[in-house]
């Protein structure tokens, strides 16, 4: 699923990850010869990278990019022709489609998200992009359709006459009409796109870790939630959240006028 045609081969550092400050971590495609088109490395580098920082108590936010300028421009066309494929089990294209992450994850977008790079953006809950960034799911053209939950995420983020067009004719979109349809948060100047998520994201980051998760899971899951059903299956998720010693802390730090210091219990 993508315009980039460069052959698989073995890259440990596929993928990067950082832990910065302020409870914020960098999941980085590092393949920029090959525009971070996605092979079974990259896929197996994100899923294991999104595994460790789910899990950790150090991580509230997580921001993925690519290296070089390009966000990602696809599943790698050789690789996909020599077998090696870029899907986890469990977790889809990419090792994030079909399985994103607990906690917040936000897309810093450089250049080129297209094909399984824009159904990679898709699967984060924020994107901050570069004025000169460009999206598409150019799969028709290619004969191919955009399986990895692109026709899928699309109509539910955008109106569905837009969604039509930019799925059916396969053509590249500035992000400045993304942002006008609401898929973009926030459009930076070329080349801060990661600076620009990263201040989100640390914003992001200064919540309580277990408000973050589970504000995260109900917006998720009550898209099809029945009416007479919501606020029950809504209780089962953040009742234990009020009963929590962060709740507790949060309260105490708010008459104290102090900051909070979480600690994920």
């Amino acid at each position: 699923m993508s315009e980039v045609n460069s052959g698989p081969a073995a890259e440990p550092d596929a993928v990067l990850v950082e832990i910065v400050d302020g409870g914020v971590a960098v999941v980085t495609i590092n393949r920029p010869k090959a525009r971070n088109a996605v092979n079974g490395a990259v896929a197996r580098g994100i899923a294991a990278a999104m595994d460790e920082l789910d899990g950790s108590p150090d991580v509230s936010a997580i921001v993925l990019t690519g290296a070089g300028g390009t966000f990602c421009a696809g599943m790698d066309l050789k690789g996909f022709l020599t077998g090696d494929m870029p899907v986890v089990e469990g977790r889809g294209f990419g090792g994030i489609t079909e399985a994103p992450p607990k906690k917040p994850v936000l897309a810093a977008v450089e250049g080129y998200a297209l094909a399984g790079g824009f159904e990679l953006a898709l699967s984060c809950d924020i994107i901050v992009a570069s004025e000169e960034a460009k999206f598409g799911l150019p799969e028709p053209k290619r004969g191919l359709v955009a399986g990895a939950g692109g026709i899928m995420r699309l109509p539910r983020r955008i109106p569905y006459h837009a969604a039509m067009e930019i799925a059916l004719t396969g053509d590249h979109y500035p992000a400045a009409r993304l942002y006008e349809l609401g898929l973009v948060n926030r459009i930076t100047y070329p080349g801060e796109a990661l600076n620009g998520a990263l201040e989100l994201a640390r914003t992001i980051a200064k919540n309580a870790p277990l408000a973050l998760a589970a504000t995260k899971r109900v917006i998720v899951e009550s898209a099809d939630w029945p009416l007479d059903e919501m606020f029950r299956r809504q209780s089962e998720i953040v009742g234990p959240i009020f009963a929590s010693k962060d709740a507790m802390e949060g309260a105490a730090a708010f008459a104290e006028k102090r900051a909070p210091i979480w600690k994920g219990e």
